[in-house]
Formats: structure tokens, C-alpha cells, sequence
């Protein structure tokens, strides 16, 4: 690295960066498996590897039980009765959540955020929506935030019925167990970024609940770099007895949801419908997660949800926080969503606890949890990334903003060719904020990296063209 605040790769530097530029495979969109990694992957460290092993497919399936337990968890069912209805089940969450931060030595909080929902779509009467949320605060960025959230409300087939039995077990029981489980392991370290682990209500309702908690952090001025919402991963089974306890599809929108006309007029005139922050994020899970440590493969879907569907993440994106992105089950079976709890022609069908895979939960836990511990523990996504433009020219300038944290060592620029899915290069370039490359814009998509002293990497930011 170089203390520099600019570099130019020129002579032999160069010349090989540029030849390789003309000779870079193409790499496919499909799914790695476990004995092929990304090119850029990071390995995990000795406490990430601990901190996955503490995963405990038992306790995630106890949870989940105990949230079936309580009957339906409705969002208009009962908030007072003891012993069935989601008020009790937001109380054991709660007591669930203090009893992990009561390890933390104080970096951990756990609490209820309530609010009054008028008579609005699904909503009939004033009801009190409350996510119950457990904030594990960064060391030293603690205004960086990432966010992980399943929703703990259910529904049955008539989506108004608050009184029947509505177990929800892989919508969204899983989630939630997955997110309890990650809150209990990592409350005893100390990440350097915040993450909340947040147990969502509302969600069936019209997200609800998460569209609360993104205004909430958005009125706080919370840098949220990266949301992850957990719904429907409780199942390695399809409707045809198809069976993969080893891949989770992860959504990431292209488009942004909040584009602006001049922004589109930016991104049609570069290409930049792939390099969205939620495709940068997609990419940095499966540079981190895709790997023997988690035992799981990341199939990237480019869409934001499942096809004309939707879940929280979506509520994040609609509040300018782009980098949100959904995990789901590798196969859905719609017998057991949003159905009565019955037998019908022989076949059961309801959200029911017999049909999850607890040992495969703890699979797609480990890959959320290696992504949270590696973004809290890396330099955020650097700001004001560029492209110069002035000149017409076959080499090409960056140019960014110096982040702020005490271990920034420097900085990468990554690239690959405009049919790859995945980086495919990574150059260091030092501690500097410009850096010319005699690689042609024109050819290539480029971004931009932050390292820390320990060698973890920030998710990329793709630049946009800018003068002078």
C-alpha cells in the first residue's frame, strides 16, 4: 500500500492489467458449489469459523416449536392473552432477546418498538403494531448498521382470519429462529459496525411493521449499508420431493426502487442496471458465504423478490436503503403457505413444524451470519466513487472519498467484463483516492473497495461518470 493520495498504473503494472482485461474468462451466473468459490473470495477468519460452529440446528428447531405453540400470531389476534395470539409471542421474543443481551457486557439492548396503525389495507380497526428488536452496537462505527429481520406474525388462507390456527413455521418462524439464534451467538463479540436482529410484525398485513422500522432508522439518521430479511427458509423440500440442503436463493434487485429520472438517464447511458448496492451486496455474500465454512451455496437470483411477490426488504428499499435483499428456501411448496391447517385428496397441507429442516436453517444461518460479521468488521462501501469523463481516453480514472475508519488500509478496484456475473479482477491500489488504470471504461464495469488492516473487504461501489 501507499501512502499516496493518487497512483497512476503505468509500464509493466499496466501493461499486464491490460492484458489481462482482453483475456478474462466469462464467468457464469449460476450458483458455485462448495469446492469452487468466487475468484475474489474472503476466507474466514479463526473467530468467524467459531462463531459458525456455535450455530445450533436443536435450539433454532425449539424456537420455532415455541412460536407454533402459541396458536396463531395473527397480526389482529389477541395482544393480551396469555397464552395464545401474537401479543404473548412478541413477549417471548422479547424475554428471549434480554436473556442473550444479559451476555453481552452491555453491548447488546433489547426492546419493543411500538406504533398505532390506522384502519388502512388489511388493517380494520386501530391496531398496535410492535417489532421487537435486539441491537448489538458497533465498537467503533456504531452509526454503520445492518439489519437482519424475519417476521413473526402468520397468517391461514383467508389472510383477514385472526382466530384459527395459523402455525407459520417456515413463514416466517424460520426467520425468526434463525435471527434469534445469530443474536445469541453474536452477543458475546463485538463487532465493530451495529446490527439489529429484528423479529418484524405486520409483514402479511402489507409489511407493516418493517416499513415502521426503516422510517424509524431513516429519521435517525442511521447508515443502514446493508439489510437482510430471512422469510421462508425453514424448508430444503420442494412440491415434488425435490431435496437441496445445501443451496439458499438470495433476491437482489437491479433498478433501484427509488431511481430518480435523471439517475436512470445515468444508468441507461452506462449499464449500470447490474451494479445496483443490492447487487454489490449479492455479490459480497457470496464472496464471504459461499464456502466449506457455511457448507451452503448462494444461488443470486437478479430480481427483487420471487415474481410478482414481495417481503421487508422491500419496505427498506422504498426508503432510499438500497442495499436490502432477500433470502429464501430453494423450493417453495405452496401447501404449506398461507393454507387452513387440513387434509384434503390426502394431502396435508398448512404451515406445519413436521415439514421444516432445522439442520438446513442452521445452514442458511451460518451464510447470514458470516455476511453480518464480515460487513460490521470491514470498512463501510466507499462514497463518491467516479469515473472521470472530461477526455475521451482508453484508460480510465477513479476517483473517491477517503473513508473515516481508524483501520483503513486502503483500497481495490475490481472488475470484469460486462457479460460476468461476479468480479473477476482485484487490484490493489494503496491508501489513495485516484487511481488511473489503462484499462478502457468502455470494455468493463469497474468498483471500487475498501481494506482494512486485517484484510476484510468492503462490498464494491460502482462508479458514475463525473467531470473535471
Amino acid at each position: 500500500m501507499t501512502s499516496s493520495r493518487r497512483t497512476f498504473l503505468t509500464g509493466s503494472v499496466a501493461t499486464a492489467v491490460a492484458a489481462s482485461a482482453g483475456t478474462v474468462p466469462a464467468v457464469a451466473a449460476a450458483p458455485s458449489t462448495r469446492t469452487t468459490p468466487p475468484p475474489t473470495a474472503q476466507r474466514p477468519d479463526a473467530e468467524l469459523k467459531a462463531m459458525l460452529a456455535e450455530i445450533d440446528p436443536d435450539r433454532i428447531e425449539a424456537t420455532i416449536r415455541k412460536l407454533v405453540s402459541f396458536g396463531t400470531r395473527h397480526t389482529l389476534s389477541s395482544q393480551t392473552d396469555p397464552d395464545r395470539g401474537i401479543g404473548t409471542a412478541r413477549d417471548w421474543i422479547l424475554s428471549e432477546l434480554q436473556t442473550h443481551a444479559a451476555a453481552s457486557d452491555g453491548r447488546m439492548t433489547a426492546s419493543l418498538d411500538s406504533y398505532v396503525q390506522q384502519p388502512a389495507d388489511r388493517i380494520p380497526r386501530a391496531t398496535r403494531i410492535t417489532n421487537v428488536l435486539a441491537t448489538l452496537r458497533g465498537s467503533t462505527k456504531p452509526n454503520r448498521t445492518y439489519v437482519v429481520t424475519g417476521h413473526y406474525d402468520s397468517r391461514v388462507t383467508n389472510v383477514m382470519n385472526s382466530t384459527d390456527d395459523a402455525p407459520g413455521a417456515d413463514d416466517d418462524a424460520s426467520g425468526v429462529a434463525l435471527l434469534m439464534e445469530l443474536a445469541r451467538v453474536m452477543a458475546t463479540h463485538a463487532p465493530e459496525a451495529t446490527i439489529i436482529f429484528g423479529a418484524v410484525a405486520g409483514e402479511e398485513q402489507g409489511l407493516y411493521g418493517s416499513t415502521h422500522l426503516a422510517r424509524r432508522l431513516k429519521a435517525a439518521g442511521r447508515d443502514v449499508q446493508g439489510m437482510f430479511t430471512c422469510d421462508i427458509v425453514g424448508s430444503s423440500t420442494g412440491d415434488r420431493g425435490q431435496r437441496d440442503r445445501h443451496t439458499v436463493r438470495l433476491f437482489t434487485e437491479g433498478v433501484e426502487t427509488g431511481e430518480t429520472p435523471e439517475e436512470a438517464e445515468i444508468r441507461v447511458a452506462v449499464g449500470g442496471e447490474n451494479d445496483s448496492p443490492a447487487r454489490q451486496l449479492g455479490r459480497f455474500v457470496r464472496e464471504v458465504a459461499d464456502n466449506k465454512a457455511t457448507n451452503m451455496d448462494v444461488r443470486t437470483i437478479w430480481r427483487r423478490d420471487r415474481y410478482l411477490r414481495g417481503g421487508d426488504n422491500i419496505s427498506f428499499l422504498e426508503e432510499g436503503y438500497s442495499a436490502a435483499i432477500r433470502f429464501t428456501e430453494p423450493f417453495e411448496n405452496f401447501a404449506h403457505q398461507h393454507q387452513d391447517v387440513r387434509v384434503e385428496d390426502g394431502v396435508q397441507y398448512g404451515d406445519l413444524v413436521r415439514f421444516c429442516d432445522f439442520g438446513y436453517i442452521a445452514g442458511v444461518a451460518r451464510v447470514v451470519g458470516a455476511t453480518l460479521y464480515s460487513l460490521a468488521n470491514a470498512p463501510g462501501v466507499p462514497k463518491s466513487v467516479g469515473i472521470d469523463t472530461t477526455e475521451l481516453t482508453n484508460s480510465t480514472t477513479l476517483r473517491w472519498r477517503r473513508g473515516q475508519e481508524p483501520d483503513l488500509a486502503g483500497y481495490q478496484v475490481v472488475y470484469r467484463e460486462t457479460t460476468a456475473a461476479e468480479w473477476q479482477h482485484a487490484i490493489d491500489v494503496g491508501d489513495v483516492t485516484e487511481v488511473t488504470l489503462n484499462i478502457s471504461k468502455d470494455n468493463v464495469f469497474f468498483g471500487v473497495r475498501a481494506v482494512d488492516t486485517g484484510g476484510h473487504h468492503s462490498p464494491a461501489a460502482f462508479p458514475l461518470p463525473v467531470s473535471g
